[in-house]
């Protein structure tokens, strides 16, 4: 940009810039065979499909879900305010996990997990995965936590996060993460603010390669 061509832009009350990108990053054949959008093309047909017939298009893809409860309508649409498949009651952890399982997906790899330092390596199908979430939302439900009420997860980066996520939902409680590299204020403040009724948390945990004493920090002194 020239300088008559900046200062003119400054006095117009702009914000002048000098970037330019028209460069073009596509991505490998193979990448782009196994994606489910394979092309701009296959995009907008989506876009076309959606914008012509709103209702449609959604009605379509959640009733492949499992819903708990059935919607009675897709979209109740009052502006502002937008409430979607009305009625309906669904379960992210079912959706996750049991809906997975039915479909014959259940000795597939559902969780594939490498840790530091070492690179440990764990994996998990989506049977097991289920077991383990299982088993947490039942020692959830044993300490009297209900649905709605939040909890929340200061741990790791490590399976058993994932799994506590899942077991949340799977008893209608909210989670609520807390990032690892907070004070112990900072987490107390935070699991006031959302009322906190449980925190999930560890002994400890690795991040960018020094450990971090979770159960500590996760108690105010």
């Amino acid at each position: 940009m020239s300088a008559p061509d900046k200062a003119a832009g400054q006095a117009a009350g702009r914000v002048a810039s000098v970037m330019q990108e028209d460069r073009v990053f596509p991505p490998p054949a193979e990448f782009a065979r196994q994606a489910r959008i394979g092309s701009l093309e296959d995009y907008r047909r989506l876009y076309d499909e959606a914008r012509n017939d709103l209702d449609g298009f959604w009605d379509a893809r959640a009733r492949a879900l499992p819903w708990t409860t059935p919607y009675t309508k897709v979209l109740d649409w009052k502006p502002p305010h937008a409430r979607w498949f009305v009625d309906g009651k669904i379960n992210a952890s079912a959706c996750c996990l049991d809906h997975q399982i039915a479909t014959g997906k259940g000795d597939k790899t559902a969780l594939v997990w490498v840790g530091e330092p070492t690179g440990e390596r764990r994996e998990f199908t989506y049977k097991q995965l289920q077991a383990e979430v299982c088993r947490v939302a039942a020692g959830l439900q044993k300490l009297g936590i209900k649905p709605g009420e939040v909890v929340s997860i200061y741990m790791p980066r490590t399976p058993e996060l994932v799994i506590a996520m899942l077991a949340c939902a799977r008893i209608g409680a909210v989670h609520s993460v807390i990032f690892g590299g907070f004070s112990s204020e900072a987490i107390a403040d935070r699991n006031q603010d959302a009322q906190a009724v449980a925190v999930i948390t560890a002994d400890g945990g690795w991040r960018r390669g020094a450990q971090l004493p979770l159960k500590k920090l996760s108690t105010r002194p």
